[in-house]
């Protein structure tokens, strides 16, 4: 391969790694550590590039902890448990003053008239991790788990830009850092806007978000959802030499910032319970206006001997306390309730308030579920609403200000037809929620079961975005899902509303090419971009594989619909009355001539060993990650179920396999095999 940066000798490219990797970490560390930017983004990127380029041409010279790995890519199809060396300890919580100076009072107690002193700190609100850090380096990133067994998530924690790689000055030789996972705010809502247009459900909070992202299969996902880990802990051996700073917490953390972590800046070190409530009060309305979300405030012992000596409980340490915010609660007027009609038909009532500050935004609108919340809340019109907002970013109503009710207004009563089309709304038996059934000529849901079937994880046809899809609808050149596929392109060129301008001959090349090469897209998918009720892209994968075809399904009836796992007799019945419409034949007709894929064209199946078996898939296992030994029981034929059941044949356990799933096995009397068993069912 030819050497880009024209080096003449292998000890030179070694050097010019060395030289990148020390720039590339400065440069990371004054933008993540300092706000500062030493260079432009573009001469930083064009270093990254060089180094990646130098890895891939000598891969002797790339190294675990390679600034590189920021990028991820690494794929982890199964995240290992690891024991924890230090148990990860919960705090004990508390919402009350009251038990504040209980634990102040206990503490002074107990140390008798030892001089000691307190740290305030920021409680995040995010997902608690551990870093062993030998030598410098990181060797292992864990999750909390139970306490005493995590997750190894180390691929995943290496592309987080604030989890330092190398760290730098004096350190331990071996220990561990603690902190938490958070995802600022900014990132977050770009992230759920961005899930938004793909047609994928939103997160509902930063942490969910944080603690699902940490957890992904692909690094290279992860690296793209800009997390941030702040310390807040370091646990060093009993053995270990370390400088009399590190008797204090504060003189650990201020070690660990020189280190190269990112250390909150708003610790503060309190001598007694009155500047420990200062420093609540302040921050219990201060905390707003932090990028992230905390959600309490963490006070403990300043020195770390007397750690030892104040001693634990069974759950959590005497030398520390979590004290939690209440959830700031608002009273605002309702002014009036808009429904709105989703892909599905489901329809959400949505309060319009008088708008009102909380959580240091201004609050609108909050969603009132369906009509069961409204009549357990008993509201009436113009009531006053009681608004939470807490750790969610998504404000909750959670009561009716009853002082503040206007004599003799009425209830609010559900609407009883569709606000859109006006159908007779329906409500199935044991639904929570009302839908309009006019599913395909009720304007939202025509809309929403378009951006449904063109979304990423059915038809991908990316060039169609909501706006499109409407301006092809306004335009009468669509009426239906199978209408995508007999555009011409003329109908395209000059179309005026897109973009704000007409449409230009290579956006309209672009938009049928998408089209055309999403023919190629599996028969599953196809089922699932149909947007049956109840019917998602799990489901439509256990109905594809077991049918093999779009025909089979639509002639199945509710028994042999109910045969397939996980497929209850609400959803069977959807499958059942969605082929049985007129309309909807007529568009699986039209798709067929169009040559979307009807059907498993390559059946994975390599054998029917398992056939007429139920298998439940418990554990962890040596071989196979889960998704793939599950896959592979399906392959020969096997089923595969979440619970046990009498119909279970075998349950399959691996390492660490639920306790519930095994009694649940023995008092069933079902056959229990390991990995190995399974093995010899499958190759014998």
């Amino acid at each position: 391969m030819t050497n880009l940066f024209n080096y003449q000798d292998h000890e030179s490219e070694r050097q010019r790694v060395d030289e990148l990797t020390k720039l590339i970490n400065q440069y990371n560390y004054e933008y993540y550590m300092n706000d500062r930017s030493l260079v432009s983004d573009l001469e930083f990127d064009q270093l990254l590039a060089e180094l990646i380029s130098l890895e891939r041409m000598y891969p002797d010279l790339a190294k675990p902890n390679s600034p590189t790995q920021r990028v991820g890519g690494e794929i982890n199809k199964n995240f290992k448990q690891v024991s924890h060396r230090f148990p990860m300890l919960s705090l004990g919580n508390t919402y009350s003053i009251e038990e504040i100076e209980e634990f102040e009072s206990r503490t002074r107690r107990l140390l008798g008239n030892k001089p000691f002193s307190y740290t305030c700190e920021l409680k995040y609100d995010g997902v608690a991790i551990g870093l062993t850090y030998k030598h410098g380096q990181l060797v292992q990133a864990v999750t909390r788990g139970n306490g005493t067994v995590g997750d190894d998530i180390t691929t995943n924690a290496r592309t987080i830009p604030t989890i330092p790689l190398q760290l730098y000055g004096q350190y331990p030789d071996d220990f561990e850092a603690r902190g938490e996972v958070v995802y600022p705010f900014e990132a977050f809502q770009a992230f759920n806007q961005q899930r938004i247009a793909d047609g994928d459900e939103p997160f509902a909070n930063p942490r969910n978000a944080a603690s699902g992202s940490l957890k992904l299969q692909n690094s290279a996902e992860c690296a793209k959802r800009k997390l941030m880990f702040c310390m807040y802990f370091m646990m060093v051996p009993e053995s270990a030499v370390v400088p009399q700073s590190y008797n204090t917490h504060s003189g650990r953390l201020e070690a660990a910032k020189q280190m190269g972590f990112r250390v909150q800046p708003y610790l503060k070190e309190c001598s007694d319970i009155h500047e420990i409530k200062a420093f609540i009060d302040y921050w219990d309305t201060a905390r707003w206006d932090l990028p992230f979300g905390i959600d309490g405030i963490v006070i403990k012992v300043n020195q770390v001997p007397l750690w030892n000596e104040l001693g634990l409980t069974a759950k959590s340490p005497r030398w520390a306390i979590a004290y939690k915010f209440k959830a700031e609660r608002v009273s605002t007027p309702l002014l009036s309730i808009s429904y709105q009609v989703g892909r599905t038909g489901i329809i959400t009532p949505v309060a319009n308030l008088q708008p009102v500050s909380l959580g240091g935004t201004i609050v609108k609108r909050a969603t009132m579920v369906n009509a069961d919340f409204i009549q357990s809340l008993d509201i009436h019109e113009n009531d006053y609403l009681l608004i939470e907002k807490g750790g969610e970013i998504i404000p909750k109503i959670v009561g009716v200000d009853i002082e503040k009710r206007q004599p003799n207004t009425p209830r609010i009563q559900y609407i009883t037809h569709c606000p859109e089309c006006g159908t007779l709304l329906v409500r199935a038996n044991g639904e929570a929620g009302h839908y309009c059934p006019n599913q395909d000529h009720c304007p939202p849901q025509r809309l929403g079961r378009l951006e449904h079937f063109v979304s990423r994880k059915a038809m991908n046809i990316d060039t169609l975005g909501t706006e499109r899809l409407r301006i092809l609808l306004d335009a009468g050149i669509i009426h239906d899902l199978a209408d995508l596929y007999y555009i011409q392109r003329e109908q395209l060129v000059g179309l005026s509303g897109c973009e704000g301008t007409s449409l230009q001959d290579k956006s309209a090349d672009n938009i049928l090419a998408a089209i055309h090469n999403s023919k190629q897209i599996p028969f599953e998918r196809v089922l699932f971009a149909l947007g049956i009720r109840y019917v998602g892209e799990v489901g439509a994968k256990k109905i594809a594989r077991y049918f093999k075809s779009m025909e089979a399904v639509a002639n199945a009836t509710l028994s042999d619909l109910m045969q397939v796992d996980d497929i209850g007799d609400v959803t069977a019945q959807a499958i059942v009355d969605y082929f049985a419409d007129p309309h909807h034949q007529e568009i699986i007709q039209k798709l067929q001539q169009a040559g979307l894929q009807m059907a498993i064209i390559n059946d994975e199946n390599t054998s029917q060993k398992l056939k007429d078996l139920t298998f439940v898939v418990s554990g962890t296992f040596q071989h196979f990650s889960r998704d793939e030994i599950k896959s592979s029981i399906e392959q020969h034929g096997g089923k595969v179920s979440s619970s046990i059941s009498s119909k279970t044949t075998y349950l399959l356990a691996g390492e660490k396999m639920g306790p519930e799933k095994l009694k649940k096995a023995e008092s069933l009397g079902t056959t229990i095999i390991n990995e190995e068993q399974y093995l010899q069912l499958i190759t014998e």
